[in-house]
C-alpha cells in the first residue's frame, strides 16, 4: 500500500469518526433549565402536580410556541392564542362566543386562563379533569381548532425547527401528542396571577383608596366571597344563578357532563381576578360589562330547581353598593401578568 494511500484511508476514517461523533453528540440528550413554581403567599396548594411534568426552561419555550403556533388547528389560522389573548387576561376581547374554524362559533365564552395549577377541573362544566388534557378538547372540536392530534404531530415533525425543540425539552427528537400536552401545560400552569393591587394589599405593601375600601367590604358583606373564595376569587364549584336557558345554544352546563338533573344549568364560579379586562361575561358571554352581571344579581335572578339558594332571594345592591364594587373589581386587575414578556409572542 502506497504512502498516497495510506493517507487517503487516514482521512477517510477520520472524516467518519467525526461524522459518527457529530452524530452521536447531536442525540445525547441535552441538559435541562429547571424552573421552580412558587406558590404564592397566600394561596391554596396548587392541584397540578408539576413532579410528573418537571417545568424546565426548554419545555416552557416550546410550550409557548406551541401555544401561539397555528399549526395546531386545521387551516392554521386558530392557535390557542387566538381565543386566549394575553391583555385580555387570557381570554377573548370583546367576543360573547369565540371563533372557530370555517366561521364557525363555539358555544361557549373563552374564560381567562391564568392559575390553571389550582383547578382541579375545567371548562364551565368541569368536563376536563387534567390540564395536560385540556387542550384535546379545542384542538379537536369541530367548530373550533378542527384538528386531529395524530395530524398536528406530522405537522410538527415536517417543521425544520420542531424536532430540535423537542429534544431540547424531552430528550430526544421524538415528537408525540404526550409531549406536545406536556409542553403546553408547563406554559400555561405558569401563568400565574397574583400580583394585583388587591394582593399588594393583602401583603401590607399597597392601600386601597376610600373607594376601593368600600367596595371590599360590600364585595365581602354582600357574601360575594361564599362563592368567589379569597385569594383564588373562586371556589371552582358549578352553580345555577338564575340565569335563562339560552335556546340558541340550549347549553345545560354540568350536567352535560354528570347526567344529573339536580346540575342543570350549573356552570363553574369563575375567579373575579382580571374581571375588568375578560368581558364578556357568563359561560355564554351575554353580560356585557360588570354592571351586567351585578344588575342580574340585583334584579334579573330567575329562580328555578336548581338556582343557588344564595341567590335565589336576588342580593339588594343599590346604584351606590355597585359603583364601590366596581372600585374594587379594578384592583383586581393584575398588569404584570398581562405585560410579562415571559407570555407574549415573540419574545
Amino acid at each position: 500500500m502506497t504512502i498516497r494511500w495510506t493517507i487517503r484511508i487516514s482521512a477517510l476514517l477520520l472524516i467518519g469518526s467525526l461524522l459518527i461523533y457529530a452524530c452521536s453528540k447531536k442525540d445525547t440528550a441535552p441538559a435541562t433549565t429547571p424552573i421552580s413554581f412558587t406558590v404564592p403567599d397566600g394561596f391554596p396548594t396548587p392541584v397540578y402536580n408539576f413532579s410528573t411534568n418537571p417545568l424546565t426552561e426548554e419545555g416552557f419555550q416550546l410550550g409557548k410556541k406551541l401555544f401561539y403556533d397555528g399549526k395546531l388547528s386545521k387551516d392554521g389560522n386558530f392557535p390557542c392564542a387566538s381565543c386566549h389573548q394575553q391583555f385580555a387576561g387570557f381570554a377573548t376581547f370583546d367576543h360573547d362566543l369565540s371563533h372557530g374554524f370555517n366561521n364557525q362559533f363555539t358555544t361557549r365564552n373563552a374564560p381567562g386562563i391564568f392559575n390553571m395549577a389550582w383547578q382541579k377541573e375545567l371548562h364551565w362544566d368541569g368536563g376536563v379533569n387534567n390540564l395536560e388534557v385540556q387542550p384535546l378538547s379545542p384542538i379537536t372540536a369541530p367548530n373550533e381548532m378542527a384538528e386531529d392530534i395524530a395530524t398536528v404531530v406530522k405537522k410538527l415533525e415536517a417543521d425544520s425547527t420542531y424536532p430540535e425543540l423537542f429534544r431540547k425539552a424531552f430528550g430526544d427528537r421524538s415528537i408525540n401528542s404526550q409531549r406536545i400536552l406536556k409542553a403546553i401545560a408547563q406554559f400555561v400552569g405558569s401563568m400565574v396571577s397574583a400580583d394585583s393591587k388587591y394582593d399588594r394589599v393583602r401583603k401590607g405593601t399597597a392601600i386601597f383608596s376610600d373607594a376601593e375600601a368600600m367596595g371590599y367590604s360590600i364585595f365581602k358583606a354582600k357574601k360575594c366571597t361564599s362563592c368567589h373564595v379569597e385569594p383564588l376569587l373562586t371556589d371552582n364549584s358549578y352553580r345555577n344563578i338564575g340565569m335563562a336557558l339560552n335556546p340558541t345554544i340550549n347549553d345545560l352546563g354540568r350536567m352535560r357532563i354528570t347526567g344529573k338533573s339536580t346540575d342543570s344549568l350549573k356552570f363553574k364560579v369563575p375567579s373575579l381576578r382580571n374581571v375588568m379586562l375578560t368581558f364578556p361575561y357568563g359561560h355564554d358571554g351575554r353580560f356585557y360589562s360588570v354592571r351586567n352581571v351585578m344588575d342580574h344579581y340585583s334584579d334579573g335572578v330567575i329562580n328555578g330547581p336548581t338556582t343557588d339558594s344564595l341567590v335565589a332571594n336576588k342580593i339588594p345592591l343599590t346604584a351606590l353598593d355597585k359603583f364601590y364594587l366596581t372600585q374594587f373589581f379594578y384592583t383586581l386587575t393584575d398588569s404584570t401578568l398581562l405585560k410579562n414578556k415571559r407570555f407574549t409572542e415573540g419574545f
